[in-house]
């Protein structure tokens, strides 16, 4: 969908729009989230804006470091050559990239080079499907996401003086993770002090993402050492998941340049919070009326978190409960991720919910306390670590799900002052594990199957049994210190 604030971009405005460029710069997301792309002469990408270019498929068949998976999957092996898939660019996702004198850039999509259809695991194709069967019904999606995430000091590189992502890559090979220094010291949650210690990034992140169309609602530090949080602005879906993917490379390359590593982890730190991702969701009609709310206040219902939630919305939550635990490795995809979701850490561990309940896994928003318009569903088991495109589209499939069958809600709200895992809280226990959470994902009855189709669960739970893997062959300087002389 276009940004309804600029024009719109076509093949045909295209060598106007960049008559004064050189150079043109696109990326595509990967299943862990992260953006891959290369520098396209000007020529090359006004020949391929239609129908797009071959792009090697190798990035969805290695890792986030570039190991190809331990066990080969359909999309990219050795088998098919790891050929190219097509990849499309998105004239409606131009923007300009501020710290690289404004060179042009878009994102693309990949297809299948057989079928041309879309590729089953690029996460922008993932979630456009999930936002197309909304489409079909005359609805839309509307979407809000969350990111708190650490800032450590970049050491100054061995082999000269640079201090970057990169040295500090240098450093973690020789030194413990914990010598790593945090941006500031000590716990300062919405500090106005804190920040001016570190003015010109923070201000500069905050200025930026204006600029490059990811702009920031609400900035602020968080509690935990050299923590910031950042709220993006709301809009629609299939852009608000765009805008948190660039949002992180904003901040990863601003970091760069200014000595600054950030860590987006679920859990950098033992004994200090984790990283959350919350996601906010709501559903609206052709018009942009929010569907979640209900017009007249339904006193006679058991549970009064519903009074002011519309049939649909309940519908949708009703699918959110009856989904959630199979959905597991998209909000929480990465061994550290179940790090966080630990109890008596304000982070969710059950199947739940509530109105304006921060312990639940599923925070309603909705009268008396919030407007109208603004009811809506936050997700609060995502962290930061995981991939916004996969985990909108979770939200939307798994609610979407809950509207067609029309589905009840499974179990009460959690009350206020109840604990999440405690005798009151009748949600299921979520996966402790990565390995749990994607055996659960990968098995024949999964909703998660029925939702996004067998090649999805395939490929994606097939990344994250390469992740178990890696993890169960790893041997942890814990180990080694806690075994090395006493057994």
């Amino acid at each position: 969908m276009a940004d309804q604030n600029l024009p719109e971009v076509t093949v045909e405005t295209l060598p106007e729009l960049l008559k004064d460029d050189r150079a043109v710069k696109v990326a595509g997301v990967d299943v862990d989230g992260i953006l891959r792309g290369k520098l396209m002469a000007k020529k090359k990408f006004l020949s391929i804006a239609r129908e797009g270019f071959g792009f090697c498929s190798v990035v969805f068949g290695w890792d986030m470091h570039d190991q190809t998976y331990f066990r080969e999957l359909k999309i990219s092996n050795k088998e098919n050559g790891y050929r190219d898939v097509i990849a499309v660019p998105d004239l409606s996702s131009f923007r300009r990239i501020p710290w690289e004198n404004n060179m042009p850039f878009f994102l693309v999509s990949f297809l299948d080079p057989d079928t041309h259809a879309s590729l089953s695991a690029c996460p922008r194709s993932l979630l456009k499907r999930a936002v197309d069967k909304l489409a079909g019904n005359g609805l839309a999606a509307m979407a809000g996401a969350e990111y708190e995430f650490y800032q450590f000091r970049a050491p100054q590189s061995h082999d000269g003086p640079e201090r970057n992502s990169s040295s500090t890559a240098s450093f973690l090979r020789d030194n413990p993770v914990n010598s790593l220094p945090f941006l500031t010291e000590g716990m300062f949650g919405y500090s106005l002090t804190r920040p001016v210690h570190n003015q010109e990034y923070y201000y500069s992140i905050f200025d930026t993402c204006a600029q490059f169309r990811c702009g920031i609602e609400g900035w602020h530090t968080e509690s935990g050492p050299g923590v910031f949080e950042a709220a993006l602005e709301f809009g629609e879906i299939t852009q608000m998941a765009d805008k948190a993917a660039l949002f992180k490379l904003v901040v990863k390359s601003l970091g760069s340049k200014f000595g600054i590593t950030p860590c987006f982890m679920a859990k950098p730190r033992q004994g200090l919070p984790g990283n959350s991702g919350h996601m906010h969701v709501s559903l609206v009609d052709k018009s942009g009326k929010n569907l979640f709310y209900r017009e007249e206040e339904d006193k006679e219902h058991e549970w009064q978190d519903l009074r002011h939630l519309s049939d649909m919305g309940r519908h949708f939550l009703a699918g959110l409960v009856d989904g959630l635990a199979d959905i597991m490795p998209i909000v929480a995809p990465n061994i550290n991720s179940y790090k966080r979701l630990v109890e008596n850490f304000w982070a969710p561990v059950t199947v739940s919910w509530g109105l304006e309940h921060r312990a639940a896994s599923i925070r309603l928003i909705s009268p008396p306390t919030s407007s109208p318009k603004a009811t809506r569903f936050e997700v609060r088991v995502p962290g930061a670590d995981a991939n916004p495109h996969f985990v909108l589209a979770a939200i939307l499939a798994l609610g979407w799900r809950g509207i067609e069958r029309k589905m009840d809600i499974s179990i009460p709200p959690l009350g206020k002052g109840e604990d999440v895992g405690g005798a009151a809280d009748k949600g299921e226990r979520l996966a402790k594990s990565l390995k749990e959470a994607t055996e659960r994902f990968m098995r024949k009855e999964s909703v998660a199957r029925e939702v996004f189709g067998d090649e999805f669960v395939d490929h994606f739970g097939g990344t994250r049994q390469h992740e178990i893997r890696l993890w169960d062959e790893a041997v942890t300087d814990w180990e080694v210190r806690r075994y090395i002389e006493t057994v």
